[in-house]
């Protein structure tokens, strides 16, 4: 939500105001139920196929130590309360949460369960970044719309992880038989395929990034050799043995990583309020001779 909320903050300086902190705590604390309910919908509909992985056999719910008729009643309750709370932070603050809620219901739910089919589980997936943005924009009350730039970019990046993460699951299982068991889209993945799909969504995001920053701000092209470097990082730790990739909530052990992210967000969020009048010199057009 962070990217969404600054930009925010950048494009309509006259959100700013005292009751701004309390309404942004709101709308982290109700993004988080809606995520909460699709992530416990998401362990109680996995939980057969991750018998098969040699890690997440172990997980409560696959492991039998949950009472699955509670954990739909928590699915529902969790939902209900982010997404119908959401009211309180306006109409599209609303949708946006709705919309979020429900494709974490269509990557999970049969017979739709867009988890299981290839290519299209890394895209329904991660369309939640651009949703969260969504939800870091209207957390402000801006009543402007985010630019289409923006949120492209912001989707393919949460692809390009997502992607690498299928990569480094198919790799530690190293049984195509045996992943396929595990997860459906890992019949028709190779790892091949994982690595042109890798390709294919970071350079989307480099295009739609590069679109954004020329025409909303320009200070931004200094962050590029560090973004680049985040996603070079990335791509090296998805080839680590058992990689940290896999499980998103133990990135944070990586310190090399999280140390570059940090960078990287700091100098972002700097040179969004920071102007460099010759940087725009530099990049204008060519004049004619």
């Amino acid at each position: 939500m962070l990217p969404g909320i600054v930009m925010a903050l950048y494009l309509d300086q006259g959100v700013w105001s005292v009751e701004l902190l309390p309404r942004l705590l709101l709308a982290f604390l109700l993004v988080g139920l809606v995520a909460s309910s699709y992530y416990v919908l998401n362990e109680v509909l996995d939980a057969e196929t991750d018998k098969k992985h040699p890690v997440k056999c172990n997980r409560p719910v696959p492991s039998g130590r949950v009472n699955i008729k509670v954990a739909y009643i928590e699915w529902l309750l969790l939902g209900a309360a982010g997404v119908f709370g959401s009211l309180m932070l306006g109409t599209a603050f609303f949708t946006s949460a709705a919309v979020l809620w429900i494709m974490g219901c269509l990557y999970n739910i049969k017979p739709v369960r867009t988890k299981d089919k290839p290519y299209l589980d890394v895209l329904s997936e991660s369309v939640n970044n651009p949703l969260r943005l969504l939800l870091g924009w209207y957390a402000t009350g801006t009543a402007l719309i985010p630019p289409i730039s923006l949120l492209l970019a912001y989707w393919m990046i949460g692809a390009f992880f997502m992607a690498v993460k299928r990569f480094a699951e198919y790799r530690h299982i190293n049984d195509p038989v045996q992943a396929g068991e595990y997860r459906m889209s890992f019949k028709h993945y190779t790892e091949e395929r994982l690595l042109i799909s890798i390709v294919y969504y970071v350079a989307a995001f480099g295009l739609f990034f590069g679109i954004f920053l020329i025409r909303y701000r320009t200070e931004l092209i200094l962050s590029i050799p560090l973004i680049a470097a985040v996603i070079a990082w990335y791509i090296h730790i998805g080839f680590h043995y058992d990689s940290p990739v896999q499980y998103p909530e133990k990135l944070y052990k990586n310190k090399g990583l999280m140390t570059l992210l940090l960078i990287t967000t700091i100098v972002m969020i700097a040179l969004m309020f920071i102007d460099i009048p010759w940087l725009n010199e530099v990049f204008s057009k060519t004049p004619a001779i």
